[in-house]
């Protein structure tokens, strides 16, 4: 028996279970920390005549309580906006793990916006200096930024006023409108010198290389959400704390950490992971700005796969397809 998972079952599915989702979350980051995982680099799969359009294969075997191996296809076409289509779309298929056939195929986009969000979310409840009143400063204004927001909002961060930038105004107008529904009447579109002064900020665009002055340094006490991972010169992390999901994922493919590395000769500048923070291994100097920058790990696709495939199996938008394999 193979199952398919529509798009609108994993959003019920998730929507209603945000503690779990950061619970489950936290769990698997906490999983990969005691090596209870198999995590492979990603795979990108490129087009020499559209550098800007990409896929990425994400292999990923979550142990522990779940116990389930898996795959992640994940798109990123930027140009889909014009044609009124995500920029995102994916697939994640889940393993049993005792025979290794494939038992369901998850629509992901909604999965992966989540994980996303939920690692962001965590990250800032655990860098946070103090967990006192912030105001929140969004660089990009799409469907993974509102996500954040909305897990910022059920985290609980007391939001005094929030901004967001973006190329285009009117999607950075509709993420205001999106964002007021959780801290009314204290949105508003700024430009981008205004959002990278906020407590907060959240880098969630689709820049493939680092764009932001390379003189930029972030203000002490300052809590950075490096969540599209290439706005950011090396020059800017050197001079701050950085913290990751996994050294070895987040140090290559060109992303912000691996130009730091690059530049400096080596891998010193990370301070820890999220999982060293979380389990109280890695202190950090309240004077001193944290950037946290997540490569996003499979495992989290998993993590949340199992929450969706268990709500799917009793919902009747599920497509059960008997006699998919071979017997």
């Amino acid at each position: 028996m193979f199952q398919i998972v529509p798009h609108a079952v994993a959003v019920d599915a998730l929507s209603g279970s945000r503690d779990a989702v950061l619970t489950a979350v936290k769990k698997a980051y906490l999983a990969h920390d005691r090596g209870q995982t198999v995590n492979p680099s990603s795979h990108f799969l490129r087009f020499p005549d559209r550098p800007a359009d990409r896929i990425i294969a994400l292999p990923a075997y979550l142990g522990g309580e779940v116990g389930m191996p898996g795959l992640k296809w994940i798109s990123s076409f930027p140009g889909n906006h014009e044609l009124g289509l995500p920029r995102a779309s994916a697939v994640l298929l889940l393993n049993d793990d005792r025979t290794g056939r494939p038992v369901a195929c998850l629509e992901s986009a909604q999965i992966s916006a989540v994980r996303t969000a939920a690692s962001a979310a965590l990250a800032a409840r655990a860098l946070r200096p103090g967990n006192g009143p912030a105001s929140v400063g969004f660089v990009g204004a799409g469907v993974i930024a509102r996500t954040i927001a909305d897990f910022l909002h059920h985290t609980g961060l007391p939001v005094t006023h929030f901004l967001c930038h973006d190329l285009v105004p009117e999607r950075a107008q509709q993420f205001v409108g999106h964002g007021e529904k959780h801290w009314p009447g204290s949105g508003g579109v700024a430009d981008l010198d205004a959002t990278l002064g906020c407590d907060v900020i959240v880098f969630a665009t689709t820049a493939g290389k680092p764009y932001l002055p390379e003189t930029l340094r972030f203000a002490p006490g300052q809590t950075v959400l490096n969540i599209s991972l290439r706005d950011i010169h090396p020059q800017t992390l050197l001079a701050a704390q950085n913290i990751v999901d996994d050294v070895d994922h987040c140090l290559r493919a060109q992303t912000s950490p691996h130009l730091a590395e690059e530049l400096s000769g080596g891998r010193d500048f990370v301070t820890g992971t999220l999982a060293d923070v979380l389990l109280g291994r890695c202190e950090l100097r309240t004077r001193e700005p944290v950037v946290f920058s997540p490569f996003g790990l499979g495992v989290l696709d998993i993590a949340l796969g199992a929450i969706v495939l268990d709500h799917a199996k009793s919902d009747s938008r599920t497509v059960t397809v008997a006699n998919f394999f071979e017997d």
